[in-house]
């Protein structure tokens, strides 16, 4: 019998069961998104007081003639240097965003049923940042300034 058609052991199918763990399979649902931030991510406070950061992303698919924008609402729980990070990155930051995504399901005032996505961010990777033309220094501001009063 060839080696190629001899079976191999020990490397027979593994169960579709998850005997590594006590608790039971929950289905999770990951998003992968690659858009620019809609605006500058901004903190606010839950019910129990605790901070979150929330920022959109604007996603465009589809050709030029025929561009959609799918706008994505996200939510964020970092703390420290990541919490820092995400709080200054600009308006227009193209970004890879990987999170957590559920549907929520609730009854408004009229008693229409509304649906509603939510993400929640787990790791956010910047792709390009906005070009926002050369920073002024002082000293830059103060050349100008004199190169304009000799012009004069």
């Amino acid at each position: 019998m060839s080696a190629f058609l001899r079976p191999v052991f020990g490397a027979a199918a593994r169960p579709a069961v998850r005997s590594f763990s006590s608790t039971s399979a929950r289905g999770v649902a990951r998003v992968q998104i690659i858009g620019n931030l809609a605006d500058t991510p901004e903190v606010r406070a839950t019910s129990t007081g605790r901070e979150m950061i929330k920022y959109a992303v604007a996603s465009n698919s589809g050709p030029r003639s025929d561009r959609v924008t799918s706008w994505f609402n996200i939510t964020s729980f970092v703390e420290g240097k990541a919490r820092d990070f995400l709080l200054t990155l600009p308006k227009g930051t193209t970004v890879f965003v990987e999170g957590d995504l559920s549907l929520r399901n609730w009854s408004d005032e009229e008693g229409r049923n509304r649906q509603a996505v939510n993400i929640l961010h787990r790791n956010i990777e910047v792709l390009r940042r906005p070009y926002t033309g050369p920073r002024e220094t002082p000293e830059t501001e103060a050349e100008a300034e004199g190169e304009a009063q000799e012009q004069q």
